[in-house]
């Protein structure tokens, strides 16, 4: 299979793996111009846009936003619907990540002072949140989940989501997890559409506080130029994923580790850090052997080719600075003690330990969410989580005589920035 060797000895490596793991932060003029347009018919027209750009880019026969409204007897019927294997499994998988998101739930907290001033932070869920399901090339219920349940822990009021049907087909799956996953109004309709019509809201599409969830290009674009107006996640790039390997797991194992997120698509990137050279070689065999038994093969090599990456380097040390250098959104620590090494990683969307923990298990049902910050935003960012839906409110009650005490701090400051009203507002309370 064709991919990039590198090797960390060699003069240049630092310049080839800048390059290796670039991704542009170039915007397509195209796009932005074409997404700034839908943006705003939407917000000027409301539905009328939101069915015209439905039936052009979703290729459906719709004649009113009233259509595209998926019923909630429509979530529980593809619920009923779906084997029992495939509803156990979606149940299961709500489960576990229901109950690892609810220990990240923050709770409000305020303390009193010897003067009696209440100091403190409440918290309170969203109103409503908006989460995007992409559909089209493939259906994601894993990412229905990912989305809805943490903030139904959070305590948003209302979810919305939205998804296209390309062609007025609904995923039975993805239909069936929104309704374990207690989404509140699903409208079937994707795209720059969908992500201004929840941030400006129409007469079918309320406005939401926040927008979460994967997209395309278009759709990351839009949400790029609604934030501020409502909150957003992130804009997130292509897959990553990132193994560190002693050479001591079957390579078969590495291989398939690697292409579960190659096959995403053409731009996801995948990449094997080891100090063994046989063992690279042993991977590269594997690699060659099971691509051949897949149904996106050819999605896989061109991954591989444009941006996967086999890196031998002197040491495990060096595998983890390296690692710590690319952030990468998902990271597999196939060695021994990965528990202990994880300790030295700084920076990644989610760690992976030890041999028998492939990336796919936290795709689906681990736990832990997999909506994961890419194109080494894990140096300042985090998983999606409960904390996205919740929002902190300062708490400050002075009694008189913390009143008199802070005043008499705070009045220098404001006279020292000129700003006399200030003072003069904290001067009222000072006891005389």
């Amino acid at each position: 299979m064709e991919t990039t060797w590198l090797n960390s000895q060699d003069a240049d490596f630092n310049t080839q793996l800048t390059a290796l793991t670039a991704w542009s932060e170039e915007r397509d003029a195209e796009v932005t111009g074409l997404v700034h347009g839908i943006v705003h018919d939407v917000a000027r027209r409301g539905d009328e846009a939101l069915v015209e750009y439905t039936v052009k880019f979703d290729r459906r026969e719709v004649a009113s936003a009233a259509e595209l409204v998926v019923g909630p007897e429509q979530l529980q019927a593809a619920l009923a619907r779906i084997p029992a294997s495939q509803r156990e499994a979606l149940e299961a998988a709500a489960e576990r990540v229901r109950s690892y998101h609810e220990k990240q739930k923050q709770d409000s907290w305020s303390y009193r002072e010897a003067d009696g001033t209440l100091l403190g932070q409440q918290v309170t869920p969203l109103d409503r949140a908006g989460i995007y399901v992409p559909g089209g090339k493939a259906a994601y219920p894993s990412s229905v989940l990912m989305n809805a349940l943490p903030a139904k822990v959070a305590g948003v009021a209302e979810i919305i989501m939205v998804s296209p049907a390309p062609g007025g087909e609904l995923n039975d799956m993805v239909l069936a997890a929104a309704a374990i996953a207690g989404v509140d109004r699903f409208i079937s309709v994707g795209g720059a559409q969908a992500v201004a019509a929840l941030a400006y809201g129409t007469d079918t599409v309320p406005a939401v506080d926040k927008i979460v969830g994967p997209g395309n290009i278009f759709v990351a674009e839009a949400k790029r130029q609604v934030f501020g107006k409502v909150g957003i996640d992130m804009i997130a790039g292509p897959s990553e994923i990132l193994v560190v390997c002693d050479g001591k797991t079957d390579p078969d194992w590495i291989a398939m580790d690697l292409f579960s997120q190659a096959e995403h698509d053409e731009e996801a990137q995948a990449i094997l850090v080891c100090p063994e050279e046989d063992y690279l070689k042993q991977v590269a065999d594997s690699m060659e052997k099971l691509v051949q038994t897949l149904e996106r093969e050819t999605i896989i090599r061109t991954s591989m080719k444009n941006r996967g990456a086999l890196i031998q380097v002197k040491d495990l040390d060096e595998a983890i600075e390296i690692a710590n250098t690319i952030a990468s959104e998902h990271l597999e620590l196939s060695i021994d003690n990965a528990e202990e090494w994880a300790k030295k990683i700084r920076h990644a969307g989610a760690i992976f330990l030890g041999r028998h923990t492939p990336e796919a298990l936290g795709d689906y049902c681990a736990g832990p969410n997999h909506v994961l910050p890419t194109s080494a935003t894990a140096r300042f960012s985090s998983p999606l989580g409960v904390y996205d839906f919740q929002k902190r409110s300062s708490l400050i009650g002075c009694s008189p005589e913390g009143a008199s005490s802070l005043a008499a701090i705070a009045s220098p400051l404001a006279r020292g920035e000129s700003l006399t009203a200030h003072a003069r507002s904290a001067e009222f309370r000072i006891k005389k």
